[in-house]
């Protein structure tokens, strides 16, 4: 089975490097071959009149002696690169079919760095520009998934980019011997997205982007990411705007915390034992399966991005604390009942005070008395809020306080939406019924993709409102690219002042509001959990 997987993911990847040079593109675009720093590139017209050129090559594929380097420059082709079709995704575990995020299979290959454009209709010059970055944990995720297509949002008028960057241990592994070669080793992963946005800053123009007016977007570990550019001193000038849906490496939190070089460099030598082999080089031998499979199987050892003295030199919290981020424009935010930590497992009474026990210790009961329940049936909604606010709600909390630093301003959300699920519809890791505003449920109101969860099977029915919501926020992110502020079209959205806290509530109306429970979240900012998964159990989370 396991080298079945290998041969379909390589023959995958050569009929994709063979056909996008060799086969006519279906639906040309008019104006012909794109000409950018690598050859001509040929895109082609959807059925919507969006033009669009997917699986455009940013950097050479990452394998054999490159994998485990920093991304090196794609080498230019003669002819015409017809890009009419998404490239592999990066390799990673597959999805079961039965999930609520199932959008298909995809082909898997290491060699996997490339992007796709969608562009409006019309040709036009110095178009806003939209990148977004996947999330999936730093393990998963692709760039041509449909929850993440840009159509939509390239009829309202801007260049849409999304871009693919290595994940797990491909992408984020720190070793020793990586470190003396290179000078540092780690965060791979974020250099590919540096690539990416180094190539749109060299090429966006030819396709009517303006690359002075970039915005940066992810969700989940593409927001984590985003407040990691943000932070990076190698972000700067590649990027104007920033955009963070549930995440960001702030807080001191399953959805916040790296650790350094010498944490990473511990967990690559943990890898190549327990892989058998004795030396780098070995490594780079090996079949990637193998490599991802061994890494998911080791306890304690996480492969994501780590203070590399690089791409990072310090943590983004304390860059941000020194006024030396990016000083760009952020929008950011969460969902109303997304839960990233053991506090919000519990589910009776005795569990919860145990929990409050475990993750606090000496100031659970000072917890107790924030988050207060006094029977089984109080538990799964004030567990579920406090577990909210201790992950996704203090890392965006920390997010927005950090940008005070600077002079840019903050704009932030929260989205309380329920998803109307079709009646009877069934998922294996997602129940309707108690899931509510789930981690995730923001993304196709954000990029207008709401059929992308109706692609296989009807698992929505989406009601009137739920478009014109989906119009409302897509409108303001949109304005937001445009001219760094989502205001406008009737929507009334204050910046974020420290004082006041205000955000926007995106729900069954839209409101502004205070920031819920912003006495609380200190009390997680100075008591970290001491104990306790990253994770709500799989029943009560989607994955992104």
């Amino acid at each position: 089975m396991r080298l079945a997987t290998r041969l379909c993911g390589a023959l995958a990847a050569l009929a994709f490097a063979a056909s996008a040079q060799a086969q006519v593109v279906e639906r040309p675009i008019p104006e012909g071959p794109v000409a950018i720093d690598s050859g001509r590139l040929a895109g082609k017209v959807l059925d919507s009149g969006v033009r669009a050129w997917f699986g455009v090559p940013f950097a050479a594929p990452p394998v054999r002696e490159l994998r485990w380097r920093p991304p090196a420059p794609v080498k230019p082709w003669a002819g015409v690169f017809n890009a009419d079709r998404f490239a592999p995704e990066c390799p990673q575990g597959l999805r079961a079919h039965n999930i609520n995020h199932y959008f298909g299979e995809e082909a898997t290959s290491e060699d996997c760095l490339y992007l796709n454009i969608w562009a409006p209709p019309q040709k036009a010059e110095k178009l806003p520009v939209m990148v977004w970055i996947y999330g999936g944990g730093f393990s998963g995720g692709s760039a041509s998934m449909a929850n993440y297509a840009g159509e939509s949002l390239a009829r309202k008028g801007v260049v849409y980019v999304s871009l693919a960057y290595r994940l797990g241990a491909l992408g984020f592994m720190a070793h020793p011997t990586l470190s003396a070669e290179q000078g540092h080793s780690g965060d791979y992963g974020l250099m590919d997205q540096l690539a990416a946005l180094q190539w749109i800053q060299r090429n966006i123009a030819r396709f009517g982007g303006d690359p002075g007016n970039v915005t940066i977007m992810g969700q989940s570990a593409g927001a984590m990411s985003v407040s990691d550019l943000q932070a990076s001193p190698m972000g700067k000038g590649l990027f104007h705007r920033a955009v963070g849906m549930s995440g960001s490496q702030l807080a001191p939190s399953a959805f916040g915390s790296l650790g350094d070089l010498a944490q990473g460099e511990a967990s690559g030598l943990a890898l190549q034992k327990a892989l058998g082999v004795g030396s780098l080089a070995e490594m780079r031998d090996l079949p990637s399966d193998r490599i991802l499979q061994t890494a998911r199987q080791l306890p304690g050892q996480a492969f994501a991005p780590i203070v590399d003295g690089h791409v990072l030199p310090d943590k983004p919290a304390a860059l941000f604390a020194k006024g030396q981020q990016n000083d760009v424009p952020i929008l950011i935010g969460f969902t109303h009942d997304e839960v990233f930590s053991a506090i919000g497992r519990p589910r009776t009474l005795a569990d919860y005070r145990a929990e409050a026990a475990r993750s606090y210790g000496d100031q659970a009961q000072a917890f107790l008395k924030l988050y207060p329940a006094k029977t089984d049936a109080q538990v799964r909604a004030v567990a579920t809020e406090a577990g909210r606010d201790s992950s996704v709600g203090l890392a965006q909390w920390s997010w927005a306080r950090g940008q005070g630093s600077g002079k840019a301003p903050a704009y932030v959300f929260l989205f309380s939406r329920v998803h109307p699920y079709a009646p009877g519809i069934t998922f294996a890791d997602h129940d309707p019924a108690t899931i509510g505003a789930y981690h995730t449920g923001d993304v196709p109101y954000w990029l207008q993709t709401q059929d992308a969860l109706n692609l296989f099977r009807q698992t929505r029915v989406w009601t009137p409102y739920d478009r014109q919501l989906a119009e409302q926020m897509s409108n303001a992110l949109v304005a937001f690219a445009r001219t760094g502020d989502p205001n406008g079209g009737g929507l009334v959205w204050p910046r974020y002042e420290p004082r006041g806290e205000k955000l926007v509530e995106f729900g069954d109306s839209v409101a502004v509001r205070a920031w819920p429970n912003r006495d609380r979240l200190g009390f997680f900012a100075a008591h970290p959990a001491q104990s306790g998964g990253p994770a709500a159990p799989a029943a009560n989370r989607a994955r992104d």
